[in-house]
């Protein structure tokens, strides 16, 4: 009996078996042609999620030269190491070798890359900002874990020279201050990207296409010269340790364009140190900083008693006894001239001769006088953080008094070199530049030339004149047209014994080529007269730039 359903009963292990094993079979199949099939753009996308990367390429950040093609700032090639914690074995000899190669000690790295190990991270930068020879021999070493990656810096060859105007960028190339800030679009171009293929080390181990083309930023050219930026920066800053003052600006302007050729502040900062910049040190002063100007601005109260038709240079009006009394306020002079004509007010600045000029004007006049010129705007140079400064129409005769000798406005350097460009070019308005033209832009006229040139020649007598404020910003063998300006600072309890001189002067009179300005804060040396401080800065910059321009001497005789 037993023998008789044996033979049956394996045959129906072996059916059962089979059919097992078929439906395995069939599964299998089945499920390589729903991978295969069905399931294969899904398969295909998490490989590649896994071994292919889009790689950004950074793009060259364009070069900022001076007029002449001078680089100002350049990019260049740095690069950063930074370690996967999970790859990198810490032992004594893989931190020693690093350690020797990036200047940090092995403990430091040690530190760090375990730090970032406990948080289960896979990237930690050790050192950011090495030269190509330092990342190759760092690739030498060829430690698992340790990764470099290519970037570019900002380098600035004139340093603190040059830096208020041209600024700084950051880490990561973007443009922070200065015109790095203006034109950080123009100058970043476009990144590229390219897809390629890594390993699981995270090696770059084939390319497979590029998505986008680099597209580098473009080159800016400046209006600066940097022969004389250099020269306005060394005479600034002697002429500011000499006097000990606090802080100065000086910007020399080619009077027939309105390019601007130098601009330097003091204190400057060093844009190739990024690290620990001090704030104050960075503001560009020339365009940001406002101050009541005092003496500089009765260039233009006078011009505007000459345009009112009321008064000529030869015009006498009696200054005794020193003083004016204006409502209930009293405008002095240092010393009492008497009866001295509109060329001796302005060449000794009496307050006294101004005001009587400007009170016998129309109300509003002066004030209106004053907006053609451009005080209380901007000048529309562009820079950042430019300020417009203060010009209030203020009703009563002290204020318009006051307006008229330099306070009760306020002003910035750029300002008023940009209004003494308008006695420059016969009473046209240039617009100002930082930007190289290739040709003199078209103006606006705020001033008749005939008044213009009429005050280019009181000016020219305020340093030619015994008495003259601004005789120590003559330059030899030239004619010079200028004006001093010394101004009490404003402090809590109001008007306080610190002084701020400034001194405009344009050169050759005779046919005006530069316009330079002055401007020395916040004195504590034995003098504070703009005369014997801000116009031999003047005097200093101006023979140099008028040298480097090669300008023709306009007064041989006084060489």
């Amino acid at each position: 009996m037993k023998r008789g359903i044996e033979p049956a009963f394996i045959a129906w292990r072996f059916h059962l078996l089979l059919i097992f094993v078929l439906l395995i079979v069939a599964g299998l199949f089945l499920r390589v042609i729903d991978l295969t099939f069905f399931k294969r753009h899904f398969l295909r996308q998490q490989g590649n999620e896994r071994v292919v990367r889009n790689l950004t390429l950074p793009a060259f950040r364009g070069m900022i030269k001076d007029r002449h093609g001078y680089p100002l700032a350049v990019s260049t090639s740095i690069y950063s190491v930074w370690v996967n914690p999970k790859e990198f074995v810490i032992n004594a000899e893989n931190l020693n070798r690093l350690s020797q190669k990036i200047g940090l000690k092995a403990k430091t790295i040690q530190t760090q890359i375990e730090k970032y190990q406990k948080k289960g991270r896979v990237f930690v930068y050790l050192k950011r900002d090495l030269i190509p020879d330092v990342a190759e021999k760092i690739k030498a070493l060829k430690l698992p874990g340790v990764y470099l990656q290519q970037g570019f810096k900002r380098y600035y060859p004139e340093g603190e020279v040059a830096a208020h105007v041209i600024g700084f960028t950051n880490v990561d190339d973007q443009g922070q201050e200065g015109l790095e800030l203006l034109y950080d679009q123009w100058l970043s171009g476009s990144p590229g990207k390219k897809r390629v293929i890594k390993d699981r080390l995270g090696r770059v181990i084939g390319e497979l296409q590029t998505l986008q083309e680099q597209k580098p930023g473009h080159d800016l050219t400046l209006s600066i010269d940097h022969h004389i930026q250099y020269l306005a920066y060394r005479e600034l800053m002697a002429g500011i340790r000499k006097n000990s003052a606090d802080s100065g600006s000086a910007i020399v302007l080619d009077a027939k364009t309105g390019e601007v050729l130098a601009m330097v502040n003091q204190p400057s900062f060093n844009p190739n140190q990024s690290e620990g910049l001090n704030r104050d040190a960075m503001r560009n002063r020339a365009v940001t900083d406002v101050f009541e100007p005092g003496s500089v601005i009765k260039a233009f109260s006078v011009s505007a008693a000459l345009e009112s038709g009321l008064y000529q240079p030869q015009t006498v009006i009696n200054t005794y006894p020193g003083w004016l009394r204006v409502g209930h306020n009293i405008v002095r002079d240092e010393h009492s001239k008497g009866p001295m004509t509109v060329a001796e007010i302005l060449q000794i600045s009496s307050n006294v001769g101004v005001t009587k000029m400007v009170l016998s004007l129309p109300p509003n006049d002066l004030w209106r006088f004053y907006s053609r010129m451009g005080f209380g705007e901007i000048t529309g140079i562009g820079f950042p953080g430019e300020r417009a400064g203060v010009l209030v129409n203020h009703p009563g005769p002290f204020a318009m008094a006051t307006l008229g000798y330099g306070y009760g406005l306020s002003v910035t350097a750029l300002q008023l070199i940009d209004a003494y460009n308008v006695l420059a070019n016969d009473g046209e308005k240039k617009p100002l530049s930082l930007l190289k033209l290739d040709h003199a832009p078209a103006g606006t006229q705020v001033m008749k030339p005939e008044i213009a040139q009429k005050m280019l020649t009181l000016l020219e007598s305020v340093v030619t004149a015994k008495k003259g404020t601004g005789v120590l910003a003559q330059v030899p063998g030239y004619r010079i047209a200028g004006k001093t300006g010394t101004a009490k600072k404003i402090g809590q309890n109001g008007y306080e014994k610190r002084y701020i001189s400034s001194f405009v002067g344009i050169a050759p009179a005779s046919d005006p080529r530069l316009v330079v300005i002055v401007v020395v804060n916040n004195l504590r040396g034995k003098t504070y007269y703009a005369g014997d401080v801000a116009a031999p800065i003047f005097k200093s910059i101006t023979e140099g730039a008028l040298r480097i321009l090669n300008v023709k001497p306009d007064n041989v005789g006084s060489l």
